[in-house]
């Protein structure tokens, strides 16, 4: 069994009970953590409990799927007057907003290929996709890439608020410059190096609000070793073919905090949190075990769990869009050259909704894609007959599964 535990007492200077002696350090921390004690599994009755005002909630489980539903269990089901803080670290993932188009957002053939590795082990692993509840653009999350989420009753959000609150966290830390919140609400970093700043973003944040509840949940940029691969991988060579109703990315420079310890931003941010809301016992939810608990005994949180990985919501959410080989009336932006191979007179426009192609114009080869869901295909050549067709669309939407 794997369970649920309080931190140390070094959060919050009260004393702990113990309950049992199982510990669960974070895998990425370089310190035990004294003092620390075991409670609960997690218990959806606590969440929701009128008298639990301030929840703070850490999980040591890397599956984003589970993370993003664990909190949006939290904003659902905590006391309307409380006020919840969730710190997580994701495996690694690209994390595309609810209104977002995959396909212009993320080189989704680089996925399987991008040769991203996991900084709890140091091997290779395949990159998910994931489409969040919230708002706002893509982001890539990985093991040095901490996430904190803030559940407050409407009237106490602010999009500055808890923004400011890590950047106060992160001043209590040694880092290689100085935070601030910028005029987008995001967490940037000031380098000074021979007498020349440089500003980078090392947090994004998106919003999600209820009459009842706000959420604000943001990245923080610790130490990937993985960044000189974001950049490719939320660069879609689709992009420039497609006009989409959703949301775009604003694109920025990013860097490191450089904080080797996730354990050390946790507790500071904890300690913030606790300055402005009073001090809780954070609970941290074990992986392995703790996170299969989970999913057997709270029902809302593994159906949030099994939506949130289904190809209908991943991709058959995506806002209608337009793909066309060339300029169009309604998209007159100029297209980058089409392949040498491919019939010197092929054009084609295609309108695709909810992931199916509903409309297809200009080369007969493509006739046969009506209907078709994109995510659905497993090899372009072998749907439209053509191999230098198929092959540059292959590249353009990536594959899926049949």
């Amino acid at each position: 069994m794997a369970f649920i535990r309080r931190l140390s007492t070094s959060l919050t200077n009260k004393p702990t009970t113990l309950f049992l002696t199982s510990y669960i350090p974070s895998p990425l921390s370089s310190q035990n953590v004294a003092g620390t004690a075991t409670r609960r599994l997690f218990s959806a009755e606590a969440v929701s409990h009128p008298s639990n005002r301030v929840q703070v909630y850490i999980s040591r489980a890397s599956d984003p799927y589970l993370n993003l539903s664990i909190e949006h269990y939290l904003l659902q089901k905590s006391p309307p007057d409380s006020v919840v803080l969730f710190l997580y670290a994701n495996r690694p993932c690209v994390v595309v907003g609810r209104n977002q188009n995959p396909w212009v957002e993320v080189n989704l053939g680089l996925l399987g290929r991008s040769g991203v590795v996991d900084r709890r082990d140091g091997k290779p692993r395949d990159v998910q996709l994931v489409r969040r509840r919230s708002g706002g653009g893509a982001v890539f999350h990985d093991a040095g890439n901490v996430n904190y989420s803030v559940v407050c009753p409407p009237e106490s959000f602010d999009r500055n608020k808890h923004a400011d609150m890590v950047v106060r966290a992160l001043s209590t830390l040694d880092i290689g410059g100085s935070a601030r919140v910028n005029e987008r609400h995001d967490i940037v970093l000031d380098v000074t190096t021979e007498g020349k700043t440089q500003t980078f973003k090392i947090s994004g944040s998106a919003y999600k609000l209820t009459r009842l509840r706000s959420l604000h949940h943001g990245t923080c940029l610790l130490s990937s070793p993985n960044l000189p691969l974001v950049g490719p991988l939320l660069r879609s060579p689709a992009a420039p073919y497609i006009k989409a109703r959703g949301v775009e990315s604003v694109r920025s420079p990013i860097r490191n905090v450089g904080i080797a310890d996730n354990a050390a931003f946790e507790e500071a941010v904890v300690a913030e949190f606790g300055a402005m809301y009073g001090n809780a016992d954070p609970e941290v939810i074990g992986s392995g075990g703790g996170a299969a608990d989970i999913l057997e005994d709270v029902q809302a949180i593994a159906e949030g769990c099994a939506e949130l990985r289904s190809p209908e919501w991943i991709f058959a959410q995506t806002p209608q869009f337009t793909f066309s080989t060339h300029p169009t009336d309604e998209d007159p932006r100029p297209r980058p050259p089409l392949p040498d191979d491919l019939p010197s007179d092929f054009r084609a426009t295609m309108t695709v909704r909810h992931g199916q192609i509903t409309e297809v114009s200009g080369a007969s080869l493509l006739e046969p894609l009506k209907s078709t869901y994109l995510h659905h295909v497993a090899d372009w050549s072998s749907k439209v007959g053509n191999d230098p067709v198929g092959k540059w669309l292959n590249g353009l939407f990536g594959v899926g599964k049949s």
